[in-house]
């Protein structure tokens, strides 16, 4: 492949060098290496006791992995410090060849809220040293909690700078809502080329995030906190909408077993998300002490097909009807048992933004239908749930469009003097749609034509939050361009939701 080089990869720029706890970094390689950790550590999915380790033995990562049909043993160690002197758990998992010689380990017996290190070992070579921290105990006071939250990061449109300053940030978790690959071909004229047409084989998936994951900010990222990822709709297929009865097809349903069977083997999930076929248990939850209970939620899946079709259109009587929804039946019961045992803050960490964002086009108003702009039954089911629950913290963490978008969650859009439910956060690409601007006229439209909506910036980055106990800040990092390597961080913007108040305001 002329698109992938080695040159290209060694010339990236790692920050590992601010992180002590992370091993040498990885490259492309152009033939395939006796090393089989080429595409780095991860950790996962913290609870008070443990955590989930996850590494895959790839000596030849962009070819199959270039590993044995065989099991091959993986020794695993955690350590209490970066110097892996002071061993606290070990053991030995199998890499096998049906999960393509990825490793989830879930660990226990492990003390909470603190930092842990850990590493792998397997013929004959060491993996890097990866940096872990465990949830404080479940409704243990705690007074704060420090996340990132990142999505879409298309491999041609740029480089994954972002990550790189994520990996020097002060942080207990990540939160990532999808499109963690692009299932898309080769464009040409790309700052970075994909390293295959189209995927919708299992093979070609494992190859794509292969790719993906030979990225070494992303490592870095990685390898600096735990994290909890669920997808969006390119870990599939553009605009996918699982309970679409054309998604139950033959040859849709095989694409999806082998898109969530490649998504599973590359993230560090716990066993109860393995697939089952063209399924995969996605929504869970995350607590924080009596601070903060973060509701992973799986808005692909589960949803019908767009009420009012696809794209931006005027509103129809269909995206009122309470058959169409974005989280499913069983989801949604869920979901709203779990308000009731709510911390201070309730966050819902999903893939699209639910806040409306009326477009004035032509002389009528157009919506969204991919968003929860299009499915407005399903978005009042939800605000009601939060209503009679009392929610005095609910804060959205959203993704997909990127762009940057803040604003306040109202019972009713429509008016203005509508009470206040919460707040939702919107995060831009890390590298989707390239560079970007830091706003367009008809973003700037959007902005005028919502009064809920208090910012938007249309750069490349992720969100950084810290939470109090009766505050929430998020800070907006941009970079300026991600067409090449080495770009600047810099906050665009500070957003603060005061809890009791529900009131969100730009500092």
């Amino acid at each position: 492949m002329t698109a992938i080089t080695r040159r290209r990869a060694l010339g990236q720029t790692v920050a590992l060098s601010l992180l002590s706890v992370l091993g040498p970094g990885c490259t492309h390689p152009s033939k395939p290496s006796a090393n089989p950790f080429t595409l780095g550590v991860a950790s996962g999915d913290p609870l008070p006791d443990g955590v989930v380790l996850w590494t895959r033995l790839a000596p030849d990562p962009l070819n199959g992995g270039g590993m044995p049909n065989a099991a091959v043993p993986v020794r695993w160690e955690v350590a209490a410090d970066d110097g892996m002197r002071q061993i606290v758990r070990k053991g030995e998992a199998e890499a096998r060849p049906d999960s393509a010689h990825a490793v989830h380990v879930e660990v226990g017996g492990l003390e909470p809220a603190r930092w842990y290190w850990y590493r792998f070992d397997a013929l004959g070579h060491a993996s890097a040293i990866g940096r872990t921290r465990t949830a404080p105990p479940a409704g243990a006071p705690l007074d704060r909690l420090r996340l990132a939250l990142a999505c879409c990061q298309n491999y041609q449109h740029g480089y994954f700078t972002a990550y790189r300053h994520m990996a020097a940030e002060e942080l207990d978790l990540v939160l990532h809502v999808g499109d963690y690959i692009y299932e898309g071909g080769i464009k040409a004229d790309a700052p970075r080329q994909h390293n295959s047409d189209t995927v919708s084989t299992l093979a070609a998936y494992r190859n794509r995030y292969a790719l993906y994951k030979l990225d070494p900010d992303l490592q870095a990222a990685h390898a600096a906190f735990p994290w909890a990822a669920v997808p969006d709709d390119h870990e599939v297929f553009d605009d996918y909408a699982g309970g679409d009865a054309a998604a139950d097809a033959p040859g849709a349903a095989r694409r999806r077993a082998a898109a969530y069977q490649a998504y599973y083997e590359h993230l560090p999930f716990r066993a109860a998300s393995r697939p089952r076929g063209a399924r995969m248990r996605l929504h869970r939850t995350l607590r924080y002490g009596d601070l903060a209970a973060i509701h992973l939620l799986d808005t692909r899946q589960f949803r019908t097909a767009p009420p009012c079709g696809k794209g931006w259109s005027p509103r129809c009587p269909a995206d009122s009807e309470p058959a169409a929804t974005m989280l499913g039946a069983e989801q949604e019961r869920w979901l709203y048992k779990r308000f009731a045992a709510a911390g201070r803050w309730t966050v819902l960490a999903q893939q699209v933004p639910i806040l409306q964002r009326r477009r004035p086009r032509d002389g009528a108003d157009q919506y969204n239908d991919d968003k929860w702009d299009g499915y407005r039954a399903a978005r009042g089911r939800l605000f009601d749930a939060a209503r009679q629950h009392g929610l005095d913290g609910l804060i959205a963490l959203s993704g997909d469009v990127h762009n940057n978008w803040a604003g306040t969650l109202k019972a009713d859009f429509d008016d203005p003097k509508s009470a206040a439910l919460g707040a939702e956060f919107v995060a831009t690409s890390i590298s989707s749609n390239g560079d970007g601007a830091d706003s367009t006229k008809g973003q700037r439209s959007i902005v005028e034509a919502n009064p809920h909506i208090a910012f938007y910036n249309g750069q490349r980055g992720y969100l950084r939050c810290e939470i109090g106990r009766d505050a929430w800040r998020t800070d907006f990092r941009v970079v300026p361009y991600v067409s090449k390597p080495g770009a600047p961080v810099a906050t665009r913007a500070s957003l603060v939701v005061e809890r009791a108040s529900r009131r969100l305001t730009v500092t």
